[in-house]
């Protein structure tokens, strides 16, 4: 962290390319570890990738800073001990947004939800659904849509005769762009059902997604592990560094990855090895600050990092290109927490497993 690489030694780098698919990722990640001899892998662009990457990083010794995922399982049932995430997941978005949902729609809601079929939508889908009936909301219908569908309307046209005031769209990326304006096209938020103003949900947001969707996204509330517009001193060094380097401000993905980078370099710091199970050791129960959500711990348990989470909504009147959303409120860590063995996350069957601290 002091410019001089980590124990002496110079930090090199090798990238690949995902796809957003597991198989692919998976190869990536073998020709990493086999043929560049990688002593960490951090990234990965969605939770399947995610949970097939960590997967491969403890059968081979690795260790794995998880990426973009959201799914509850990465640190659920698929947890691993050579595995760790900064990312927030689908249950403390449910947490920090269902309040705010009830508070801004009232808590005699009837919502329908579309969900992407692969871990992260399901288990988004039942966070979202738990938190928001545990507010009073009805779940009227929980439908499942195929990753990369494009074309949502055969999905959409059900809800106006759903009776449903509500639409849920657990999408993301370029599925979350098309099924909202698909929605939007649709009419939905001009309409009145039970008497109140229908509304629309996006509980997982991007700055891409935000960008892609443009005008549509205007007051739609949804949640985000850091955006760039945080006020703390942490986040305007990145910031600014980052708009310097790439010419605008990075994405909340961008970000866990950097911090992961520098967690990874620490841990390694404090525990004067690159040995995997020292370096986990490290990280187990570590706790700081100074990276933009308040005070961080990555808990032993389940490896999971708990901070505050960001309610986010579509900016009324953005001043550019960058300013899509805005930030409604930063829910504190205590909110977000839950036990290790929660349902959600795989019960007390649940495990991390043995350290593999690889060749």
């Amino acid at each position: 962290l002091d410019g001089t690489g980590i124990l002496g030694n110079k930090v090199e780098f090798v990238t690949g390319d995902t796809q957003t698919k597991s198989d692919a990722a998976r190869a990536s990640a073998k020709s990493m570890i086999e043929k560049d001899g990688v002593v960490m892998i951090n990234g990965g662009s969605s939770s399947g990738v995610a949970i097939a990457v960590q997967g491969l990083c403890q059968e081979a010794g690795i260790i794995f800073m998880a990426g973009l995922t959201h799914s509850n399982d990465t640190t659920g049932k698929d947890r691993k001990k050579n595995g760790f995430r900064h990312f927030f997941n689908g249950y403390m978005s449910g947490a920090a947004l269902a309040p705010v949902l009830a508070n801004a729609y009232g808590s005699e809601r009837r919502a329908y939800h579309l969900t992407a079929d692969y871990t992260w939508g399901w288990t988004q889908q039942e966070s979202i659904a738990a938190a928001t009936e545990a507010m009073g909301w009805e779940t009227v219908a929980n439908v499942l849509t195929p990753v990369g569908a494009g074309d949502f309307s055969s999905y959409i046209a059900p809800v106006l005769n759903s009776g449903a005031d509500v639409l849920v769209l657990n999408h993301y990326g370029g599925d979350m762009i098309n099924s909202l304006t698909q929605a939007i096209q649709f009419g939905l938020r001009d309409k009145i059902v039970n008497g109140k103003q229908f509304e629309i949900v996006v509980p997982l947001y991007s700055e891409l997604m935000a960008a892609g969707a443009g005008e549509n996204i205007k007051g739609v509330l949804g949640s985000m592990n850091w955006n760039w517009q945080l006020p703390d001193a942490g986040t305007k060094a990145f910031v600014k560094s980052f708009g310097e380097k790439y010419g605008r401000p990075p994405s909340n993905s961008a970000q866990t990855c950097y911090v992961q980078t520098l967690l990874y370099a620490d841990a390694v710091t404090r525990a004067g090895s690159f040995n995997p199970c020292a370096v986990a050791e490290a990280l187990e129960g570590f706790e700081f600050d100074g990276m933009g959500n308040g005070p961080t711990l990555y808990r032993a348990e389940d490896h999971q990092c708990f901070k505050d989470v960001l309610v986010m909504k579509g900016a009324e009147n953005p001043t550019n290109q960058y300013d899509t959303l805005e930030i409604v409120e930063k829910t504190p860590r205590a909110q977000v927490e839950y036990a290790p063995n929660h349902p959600m996350f795989g019960g007390d069957e649940a495990s991390l497993g043995t350290c593999n601290p690889g060749a």
